[in-house]
């Protein structure tokens, strides 16, 4: 099986199976291109003929209209223009859209093959002919390249098409050819020119059908087809997938072949059997993994629509008390379970944490890539991290992470969690600096501002000092848990409760404004957007994943 990094941009949508629900669209999508294009290559000839021949005896502004060859011209042109707005507007079955396919090509071919009847006065003999010849011929082949099709359903279509163009021929020339021979050779001729137009048209068909199929096939993963790169960060390139048989959206996630080695095979394997050990409503569900025939390692979760946090105060700026709590309880309760079975997160960070809507819930989080969660039950899991080396986002790194202490706990997590409450609150980060090693020095040694002090406006006291306390710099001055932290919110007064009325009346003002569903995909590797991090202690080579 072939990587499927290699194929991107519009090579993506060739890899839709004709008969899925992207198919159709696909499908639909390259039939209004093709009628687009006819109509546009009919109009351009019908303008430049007219132009031309103005200036000849008879051919006055009514010409344009009158003549029965520019009536033909038009006619195939409104017809090709209905074709592409009702595609463009009207959502068509499989069944509607083959129908329709087949009816724009046969009708269209024979517009141009009742032209042998209709020349202009200037017509040098035979050239109505070629001028048939050339516009059904063409039209065929341009089908097969722009429309999906089988190479078997083009060449059918266009023998079918190729009908009117020899009867159109038969008759014209019988009407004024002095030689029955004469006559049935150029008919052959016209025959023999079609059928060699619908062979090309079954090839090129074939051609291009088949590296669609050879994408697609390239893009499995398993049960799986990828169908758009929705990000990447961490340890690897996340993608919008469907399932073969249950046709649900999922986000397949996987190693990518630059950063594969045994090394990073094994942590990202270990990722995934990790992650896949929460079944916490608030951590993102695992649904599948495995590897391709060529060694690439991907695993399938829960495709998430809805907004990160940090796209959620990009957009909306400090978010109230109220939900920052009620944010906080959910982030809590994921990390609560994961900590449990002794599992460190170790990237929290607001790009982590997804907010939605789950079974007509609204303002549901999920806390997402746990890419370097680290396993402290297991002496496995500290002969896979590389020695002299933090990992995490910068901006919520806790002094012990930074300092690369193997002996981290969930207490870590903890310090991240208050450095996302202080973002959301006061919209910005705890700690800003010019390049990565100040905001380091900052996390070791800074005292932070109060969050109110940062707002500019008072912020309850109780949230105001449990936020603080997370970013102690001392682990053991910190919450003992993700229980005891969150026991504390509980008790903090002062706070308006965030309802469900309230994220209701939110999220649909933020849809009103065009909000999009889908998760944004990770921004640049800038500090205002806090990437995940991989730094080398030794020679302090900063490398940005």
């Amino acid at each position: 099986m072939r990587p499927a990094h290699l194929f991107r941009g519009s090579m993506a949508s060739m890899s839709v199976a004709l008969g899925s629900k992207e198919g159709r669209a696909f499908f639909q999508e390259r039939l209004a291109l093709f009628a687009k294009a006819c109509c546009l290559i009919a109009l351009s000839f019908y303008v430049l003929a007219n132009l031309i021949a103005a200036p000849l005896p008879g051919h006055g502004w009514l010409f344009c209209f009158t003549h029965p060859a520019n009536r033909l011209m038009l006619a195939n042109c409104v017809l090709l223009l209905t074709v592409w707005q009702v595609c463009r507007r009207v959502v068509l079955s499989q069944t509607a859209l083959s129908a329709l396919d087949a009816a724009t090509l046969v009708l269209n071919c024979a517009g141009y093959s009742l032209l042998i009847f209709a020349p202009f006065p200037s017509d040098p003999e035979g050239e109505v002919r070629m001028r048939v010849l050339l516009g059904v011929t063409n039209t065929m082949i341009a089908r097969s390249i722009l429309i999906p099709s089988t190479a078997r359903r083009s060449f059918l279509l266009s023998l079918l098409a190729s009908a009117v163009p020899t009867l159109t021929t038969f008759l014209y020339e019988v009407s004024r050819s002095p030689s029955a021979l004469l006559a049935r050779l150029h008919t052959a001729y016209a025959f023999l020119w079609c059928l060699c137009a619908a062979t090309v048209a079954a090839v090129a068909s074939r051609i291009i059908f088949g590296l669609r199929q050879e994408v697609r096939e390239a893009r499995q993963l398993g049960q799986y087809t990828l169908v758009e790169k929705i990000g990447e960060g961490g340890m690897g390139a996340v993608y919008r997938a469907s399932h073969a048989m249950l046709r649900r959206p999922t986000a397949v996630k996987l190693l990518p072949l630059d950063k594969a080695g045994r090394g990073n095979l094994e942590r990202f394997e270990r990722e995934v059997q990790l992650t896949s050990r929460l079944t916490h409503p608030n951590t993102v569900s695992i649904f599948d993994y495995g590897r391709t025939a060529d060694g690439v390692f991907y695993y399938a979760m829960e495709y998430l629509e809805g907004i990160n946090l940090q796209e959620l105060v990009r957009l909306d700026g400090a978010q109230t008390p109220g939900r920052v709590i009620h944010i906080l309880r959910q982030v809590l309760g994921s990390l609560g379970e994961a900590h449990g079975v002794g599992l460190i997160h170790r990237d929290v960070k607001p790009a982590n944490i997804i907010l939605g809507e789950r079974g007509g819930v609204p303002d549901v989080a999920k806390v997402v890539d746990f890419g370097l969660v680290k396993d402290v039950a297991t002496q496995e899991a500290l002969a896979l991290t590389r020695d002299h080396t933090i990992a995490g986002t910068p901006l919520y790194l806790s002094p012990e992470a930074i300092r690369a202490e193997s002996a981290i706990d969930g207490r870590s997590d903890l310090y991240a969690v208050g450095a996302v409450a202080y973002f959301l609150l006061t919209a910005q980060p705890v700690f800003a600096g010019a390049n990565l090693l100040e905001i380091c020095g900052h996390h070791l040694h800074t005292a932070p501002a109060d969050p109110s002090e940062r707002l500019g406006r008072p912020i309850p006291e109780g949230l105001s000092a449990a936020v603080m306390t997370c970013l102690e710099k001392k682990p053991e001055r910190r919450p003992a848990s993700s229980r005891a932290l969150l026991e504390t919110l509980e008790r903090c007064e002062g706070v308006t409760p965030w309802t469900e009325a309230d994220a209701r009346a939110w999220w649909r003002e933020y849809e009103a404004k065009g909000g999009k569903s889908a998760v944004p995909a990770p921004g640049s590797a800038s500090l205002t957007s806090a990437p995940t991090l991989s730094v080398e202690l030794k020679g302090r080579a900063i490398v940005a994943q």
